[in-house]
């Protein structure tokens, strides 16, 4: 059967993912009555995951994602999270400078655990090995990887499974520690009570100045840490106190979710097997690597264990914040941690890669 929208003009693109993103809503909101962590964005992501892998006959030929619409969304998220920072995150840095140091390690240990498993035990060839390992910067691995020749496929499945298996394993973890749900399943968001609308055109412009200066700048993960940093800097000098509505998060969590779902293409069942196998068992040696570092530096520092356990977690800062917020700890801290962690990640695994010649080639 040859594809429907095969000769259609670019335009059927934008209908196709218009339709993406209304199913995406529906299934974050599935997602939310079931009290599932991060619901807007695995609902979304799961609906979409299965749209094309169950009617590949329906997408059109050559389809993409709008790169411009998930970049747009991402840095809103990153504004968000940024202005979680406020003067008091700096009165903890000399403790952060402990925990911090147990990042870096956690980073060069966490790769390095992972590239033996996908590549002795999941068989897969150097390079797509290397890039799946990565415990951060799932965007940064993918387009790095297919640069460098991974199997792209196999690359977004096995970096999307890590960020699912952290943000629903994790909170479920401490929700039943605790006795009640905990992070967005309880509810919870970034909002300070009653929400402002005048502060949506305020976060769009912070957005898009800060994705800007992150391309100029070329940091790493520019598309979220751009509009992060210039919002937490504003916050700190008091110049801003955002408060928009908690549908702009999720409208932003549909799309992301979205963006992710589609890159599930052309997964096939036993691609989806392996990696589903292989991602148990990374995550849970990366997790076991996480406390036991959060109860190292516990011991010296003090420092809730609870709050450097998420500040370690490999995955899911937003929703790894909202946890934290349940536990009445400082979001900005971990997403801080998180945000250390993906930035590291993107300079070990750039660095690493050109010294090891990961080159498919």
């Amino acid at each position: 059967m040859t594809r429907l929208f095969a000769s259609l003009p670019p335009a059927a693109f934008l209908g196709f993912t218009a339709a993406l993103l209304i199913l995406g809503a529906l299934g974050g909101e599935v997602a939310k009555l079931a009290h599932l962590p991060l619901p807007w964005m695995m609902g979304s992501l799961a609906i979409s995951a299965l749209v094309v892998s169950v009617l590949p006959h329906r997408i059109p030929e050559g389809y993409r994602f709008p790169v411009s619409l998930r970049m747009g969304f991402i840095a809103v998220i990153g504004v968000m999270i940024g202005a979680q920072v406020d003067g008091a995150l700096f009165a903890q840095w000399p403790d952060m400078m402990v925990s911090l140091a147990g990042v870096t390690l956690f980073v060069f240990i966490a790769h390095a655990l992972n590239y033996w498993l996908f590549r002795r035990v999941g068989g897969y060839d150097r390079v797509t090995a290397f890039y799946c390992g990565t415990p951060g910067g799932v965007l940064e691995s993918i387009a790095m990887g297919e640069a460098a020749g991974a199997d792209v496929r196999v690359l977004a499945v096995q970096q999307f499974l890590r960020i699912i298996l952290v943000v629903t394993t994790v909170p479920i973890g401490l929700s039943l520690l605790h006795g009640a749900p905990l992070g967005s399943s309880a509810g919870l968001t970034f909002s300070k009570g009653a929400t402002d609308l005048s502060a949506i055109p305020i976060v769009l412009v912070i957005g898009a100045v800060g994705l800007a200066l992150g391309s100029v700048l070329r940091l790493p993960a520019a598309h979220l840490t751009g509009s992060l940093a210039l919002a937490a800097t504003l916050s700190v000098l008091g110049l801003v106190d955002l408060n928009p509505p908690g549908w702009l998060i999720a409208v932003a969590q549909v799309v992301i979710g979205v963006s992710l779902g589609v890159r599930f293409m052309g997964v096939t069942r036993r691609m989806l097997r392996v990696a589903i196998g292989l991602a148990a068992v990374s995550v849970t040696g990366m997790l076991a690597l996480g406390v036991a570092f959060a109860l190292a530096i516990h011991s010296v520092t003090g420092q809730s264990s609870e709050v450097l356990v998420l500040s370690f977690a490999p995955g899911g800062v937003t929703e790894m914040g909202l946890v934290a917020l349940s536990l009445a700890a400082n979001p900005a801290m971990v997403a801080f941690h998180h945000l250390y962690r993906i930035t590291l990640t993107v300079l070990e695994m750039s660095i690493l890669g050109r010294w090891l010649k990961m080159s498919g080639g």
